[in-house]
């Protein structure tokens, strides 16, 4: 693809989302990344100039004063949204809700992260599941770490014939690694006040046929969440069958207990042997040998980074919005360009 045909791609906010989706669409050969907006003074833009990304201020107020700081500035939101074909806001939750009337003032598509709610664009996405519906839509949203998982386990059951209805619990990690010197639970389990918990609710955004509710707690730690579920399947089936349609999404990767795989740090630690940038781990990591089938009922969990999960789809988001290609060829040139699938190949059989 010429660089005239790219999609030119604006990231709003450069934190733990919005860095890793900068790094992405600069791997995609049918995307520039037109710039970076943001509002910091530390060492996050020192790092988007560092890798040659164009830095733009939040406003031209902010643009000033970063300039005053020493910052490479380019201008501001506004000159960056007109150089561009969509934004990605990855802003604290709440704050895209608002550069919403910006955007559509200025007739520009856009995409909100799990943060925000469905309402704000009126379409959740997961490629898997929705990528269909998004085609040439205005905005979308991304959904959270959590839900994405779950709609990515339960739709290639649904697709397999299986799925009935689904129970789950979540052990939710207590803040971002980054920030967890500023706050986060010690010594202590939160759950969360209400069953179900907002992530079932927030997976039938995407799917509104998917019987499911979630339950959660929040846990003192940082590395990731965990999931583990409860599935009444459509009939009594083989534990093989399960794990070949868990095996059908290359964003499902079946990992192994006996491979010493054995908690969450082992998993991030695979990551960084991989070469993965800042460990990520973009796939559901489920493990074949604690999943259980009794008739037709399926035990399984996972683990869910939620620093990364979201990003395949959000390239893939990008794509549907723009209407460039369908949601299979999307989703091949993603996992090509992150490494997805890397990860199964490296632990060979389940």
């Amino acid at each position: 693809m010429s660089l005239a045909k790219k999609i030119r791609v604006a990231v709003n906010g450069y934190g733990v989302i919005g860095k890793r989706v900068a790094d992405a669409v600069v791997r995609q050969d049918d995307m520039e990344l037109a710039g970076v907006a943001d509002i910091s003074l530390d060492w996050r833009p020192r790092v988007v100039i560092q890798r040659g990304f164009r830095l733009f201020g939040a406003t031209k107020d902010h643009a000033e004063t970063m300039r005053k700081a020493g910052l490479d500035i380019t201008g501001s939101l506004d000159d960056l949204l007109g150089a561009s074909d969509l934004v990605v806001d990855c802003t604290p939750k709440r704050i895209a809700a608002v550069n919403v009337d910006i955007y559509r003032q200025r007739g520009i598509k856009f995409i909100v992260q799990g943060g925000e709610k469905h309402e704000v664009t009126g379409h959740s996405f997961v490629a898997e599941a929705s990528y269909a519906s998004a085609l040439n839509r205005v905005s979308t949203r991304v959904v959270s770490c959590n839900t994405t998982s779950i709609v990515r386990t339960l739709t290639v059951l649904k697709h397999a014939g299986l799925l009935h209805r689904a129970r789950g619990t979540l052990l939710r990690r207590a803040t971002d690694p980054w920030e967890s010197h500023l706050g986060g639970i010690m010594n202590t389990l939160v759950p969360e006040p209400e069953i179900p918990s907002h992530q079932g609710p927030d997976a039938q955004s995407v799917d509104p046929e998917l019987d499911v509710i979630t339950m959660a707690v929040k846990v003192p730690e940082t590395i990731a969440h965990l999931h583990y579920w409860s599935v009444q399947l459509t009939r009594p089936a083989a534990r093989e069958e399960v794990l070949d349609a868990f095996s059908a999404s290359s964003r499902i990767a079946l990992i192994r207990m006996d491979a010493g795989l054995t908690a969450l740090n082992t998993v991030k630690e695979l990551m960084a042997d991989l070469g993965r940038p800042n460990d990520n781990l973009y796939e559901v990591a489920l493990w074949s040998d604690m999943l259980k089938v009794e008739g037709d009922e399926l035990f399984y969990a996972y683990m869910v980074d939620n620093q990364a999960i979201v990003i395949p789809e959000t390239i893939d988001a990008i794509r549907a919005l723009t209407g460039t290609v369908s949601a299979k060829e999307s989703i091949a040139k993603t996992d090509a360009t992150l490494g997805i699938g890397l990860l199964t190949e490296t632990l060979g059989n389940r």
